[in-house]
């Protein structure tokens, strides 16, 4: 009964959030488990290049370090701003979504080549919170119980945190600012006066992952109500 549930729950969650949450799981745990190691996944542009390895791509962005506080942490961000995105502004628009992927990740590449990092699932993280702050700008945030702002701070409040932490904020840094590319090219400049969409879909990738039946029963996520997150009297906490 247990594991019926689990499964239903699981297969509940939106398809991309799905698969790229279980991948870095299984990454995670296959690491934990001495299958692979970390120097077989990160982003080594030379090892790509000249020996071919090309899993590296995409490998760097499925491992977030050991099982401990701040892979909890990524995942439960990651999990929760994924999702929401998927389900909220990206709603029958799968498509959208992965070219997305795509595009973030092709900029996190190109950029991280540059800063030297080596594993950049944490700047993805931060990329898909900074859309989903931009697109939700009234939203009343709660940070562990300390701090109240709106949802557009919020990638610069994780900043602050993960810099109290005594990481390195070149990662936050580069998610914000891929992240900003996207919103700007996808939100902003198409309504300027004189802009356009430069950001289009392949047809190819939309035939694969749209699916045209809406769901009549759907019951939209917080993101998508009058008023932004239904958390009764207080605003949302993130610190569980």
């Amino acid at each position: 009964m247990a594991y019926q549930t689990f499964q239903q729950e699981y297969l509940q969650i939106p398809l991309v959030t799905r698969a790229y949450t279980t991948a870095c799981v299984l990454t995670t745990a296959a690491v934990q488990l001495e299958l692979i190691t970390p120097f077989q996944l990160y982003f080594n542009p030379d090892l790509i290049l000249r020996n071919y390895q090309v899993w590296r791509l995409i490998t760097n962005f499925l491992f977030f370090g050991p099982v401990g506080f701040n892979f909890l942490f990524n995942m439960i961000f990651l999990y929760r701003y994924c999702r929401m995105l998927e389900e909220g502004s990206f709603r029958g628009r799968t498509g959208d979504f992965v070219f997305m992927f795509l595009f973030g990740g092709l900029l996190m590449t190109i950029f991280g080549t540059f800063v030297s990092l080596v594993f950049l699932g944490q700047a993805f993280t931060i990329m898909l919170v900074y859309i989903w702050s931009r697109r939700n700008p009234n939203v009343r945030m709660n940070f562990f119980g300390l701090l109240n702002f709106q949802a557009p701070f919020l990638p610069w409040v994780l900043m602050g945190f993960s810099l109290l932490l005594g990481n390195s904020i070149i990662i936050d840094l580069l998610g914000i600012a891929v992240g900003h590319v996207y919103f700007f090219l996808e939100d902003v400049f198409p309504n300027l006066p004189g802009g356009g969409r430069w950001l289009k879909t392949p047809s190819i990738i939309k035939m694969l992952f749209d699916t045209p039946d809406d769901d009549a029963n759907y019951n939209p996520l917080p993101e998508d109500r009058p008023g932004g997150f239904a958390w009764g009297e207080g605003p949302p906490n993130l610190g569980g």
